[in-house]
């Protein structure tokens, strides 16, 4: 459980990066929090690797949620488009992560 409350920590601070770069556009103090932000992301994706977790899955659930979690949340504090094609997107991207996820298991060999 440990290696997922570090990997939703790495996510969270990853969005907030992302959508602080968005606002430092119109104030630079932002960026602050931008560099802060990633790092801090860096620092508890490496943690998250140290629990033991695949490095295809603990990157592709980092960057399919903190895709989907910027693109929601961009749409309601900037006003960006949050389209079909844009929803489409993200569900592949998603999809994509579910597929790697299942292929990571090691095949049980039958007897």
């Amino acid at each position: 459980m440990h290696k997922w409350a570090l990997l939703g920590a790495a996510i969270s601070v990853e969005v907030a990066a992302t959508l602080s770069l968005r606002a430092s556009q119109d104030h630079r103090a932002w960026l602050i929090v931008v560099v802060g932000g990633y790092l801090g992301a860096f620092v508890l994706l490496t943690m998250v690797l140290r629990t033991g977790m695949a490095v295809g899955v603990a990157y592709g659930i980092w960057g399919a949620m903190g895709t989907a979690c910027t693109a929601v949340l961009a749409a309601v504090l900037f006003g960006d488009p949050f389209t079909t094609p844009v929803v489409v997107g993200i569900a592949l991207i998603i999809g994509g992560v579910l597929l790697i996820e299942l292929g990571s298991h090691h095949a049980v060999p039958r007897r």
